[in-house]
């Protein structure tokens, strides 16, 4: 019984290793993710109380909560940090904004947010996602201004939505990332006048 569970185990791994090495993932779902990190939280946590810390890092996966809203799913906290996940870009987008908004009109009693967003095929596994746009909406997070959402022209592309305002941020080399990325800010778009 043994023999043939490590037999199916090395054929599941060489279709994996052969899928990834052709840059697809057996398995994948397109989809857009979200990384939203709260800015000088480290250096936060030098001057306040670890009761304080957590309070804040509470506060944070409330937010988190309060604006995934099917079809976004937040996947999860850490720390300083929130995961979102939609096979939705558009309603990704939003509820990304919200939560940098959410943070915002705490003013200065609480740290601003900065998120990044990308997508693409993903794969799920035991709650949690993997793949290049998980990678790459960590790495646009951390390049993201205090205040803002970054997005990926792909996500942009695929949230084909006209209701945003948008500019470009220019194309960035991120670490671990091949090429460069074309990085895109999204706001909500202003009412018309009138």
């Amino acid at each position: 019984m043994l023999a043939v569970q490590q037999r199916s185990l090395l054929r599941q791994a060489a279709v994996e290793a052969s899928a990834l090495a052709a840059g697809r993932l057996p398995d994948a779902s397109e989809v857009a993710i979200c990384f939203a990190d709260l800015v000088g939280f480290t250096k936060l946590g030098e001057r306040v109380e670890p009761s304080a810390l957590g309070d804040v890092a509470g506060e944070l996966e409330q937010m988190a909560h309060a604006v995934a809203e099917p079809p976004v799913r937040l996947i999860k906290t850490i720390g300083d940090a929130a995961m979102l996940q939609s096979s939705d870009p558009g309603a990704l987008l939003d509820a990304a904004l919200a939560l940098v908004a959410r943070a915002d009109e705490r003013g200065d009693e609480f740290p601003q947010l900065r998120a990044g967003v990308a997508s693409g095929a993903a794969l799920e596994r035991a709650g949690d996602w993997y793949g290049r746009p998980v990678n790459l909406a960590s790495r646009i997070t951390g390049v993201a201004r205090p205040g803002s959402v970054l997005v990926a022209e792909a996500a942009r592309d695929a949230a084909g939505r006209d209701d945003y305002s948008w500019s470009f941020a220019g194309a960035r080399k991120l670490k671990g990332v091949d090429g460069e990325v074309k990085l895109f800010r999204v706001r909500p778009s202003e009412p018309a006048d009138g």
